[in-house]
């Protein structure tokens, strides 16, 4: 009775975790997914190396000291977690080993997001200056070098500014620039402009300080929008993460309501098949969690 009673228990534990992680979860998620969508885009293909070293140059890169403390606490709390699942000291020290090695890949996620995080201001500032220089210019190239040449950009941007001013003057119009920028930074806020741009400039229109002024509003919505998302999604992603922390420990509940029996069914081996399929896939969705809240940032 009692084992099929652990058995029974354990089963639902997996059903429930697999329903709410594709049903209700999803539900939950539903409003963090839909401005992911709208808000966000792909950020231009740049290598870990190049997002590594910036995060670095933005001084929002973890210590050595930090990193370990992070392994350290990975391997402690899988190492725990787990052998209060199994009561196996090897067992334990294998998913500690798996815990650690997850904090490369989580980090790795981070600086993605970070890099995202920096693209977008730093596309912010480009946008946003370029109207104001062009409202005094009245020249899209001449705008360009005034943000350029005034400090308020950084690398990767900056640059892409200057290769934007040499293809305007090589060729004697804008529209390769514009296509070159369009295609290195692919949001709204950079097309709309670009091709607000484009308009005046081929159209010759007299006056485009009302277009502009409007342009600049819609930049603002947007960005405070973004940085609004931004702030909704860390708070749903801390109570995503202690939600899953929660569906390990219900292991806990199981030892209560059958006692010194839940070691003893432990020996059985659909019961460890279950407990690890449990631990493995909460462990997953975690990380598809992290994944998706590292990843899906920095755009519109």
């Amino acid at each position: 009775m009692n084992i099929t009673l652990l058995f029974i228990i354990v089963a639902a534990i997996l059903v429930f975790l697999i329903i709410y992680r594709s049903n209700a979860g999803e539900q939950t998620y539903k409003f963090v997914s839909k401005q992911g969508r709208k808000l966000y885009s792909k950020v231009a293909p740049y290598t870990y190396k190049e997002v590594k070293k910036k995060v670095k140059d933005l001084g929002q890169d973890y210590s050595t000291q930090q990193y370990i403390g992070q392994v350290i606490i990975f391997a402690v709390v899988g190492g725990f977690v787990t052998y209060l699942y199994f009561y196996n000291l090897v067992t334990s020290i294998i998913y500690a080993i798996g815990a650690a090695l997850a904090v490369p890949y989580i980090n790795y996620l981070r600086c993605k997001r970070l890099y995202s995080e920096f693209i977008f201001e730093q596309v912010q500032v480009y946008t946003t200056n370029v109207i104001m220089e062009f409202a005094t210019t009245q020249s899209f190239v001449k705008a360009l070098e005034g943000v350029y040449s005034s400090g308020v950009l950084e690398d990767p941007v900056k640059q892409d500014v200057k290769n934007m001013i040499d293809m305007a003057y090589e060729n004697g119009t804008i529209n390769q620039s514009l296509e070159y920028m369009n295609e290195k930074y692919d949001y709204y806020m950079v097309k709309n402009m670009h091709q607000l741009f484009l308009q005046i400039t081929n159209e010759g229109a007299k006056d485009s300080s009302d277009s502009l002024e409007n342009m600049s509003l819609d930049i603002d919505m947007l960005v405070e929008a973004v940085y609004r998302d931004r702030l909704d999604r860390e708070a749903f992603y801390k109570k995503f993460l202690r939600f899953g922390f929660i569906l390990y420990l219900m292991i806990g509940i199981v030892q209560i309501m059958l006692g010194d029996t839940y070691q003893k069914m432990l020996g059985l081996w659909y019961v460890q098949l279950l407990l690890h399929v449990i631990v493995l896939l909460n462990t997953y969705f975690l990380l598809s969690g992290t994944k998706y809240y590292n990843e899906n940032v920095g755009a519109e």
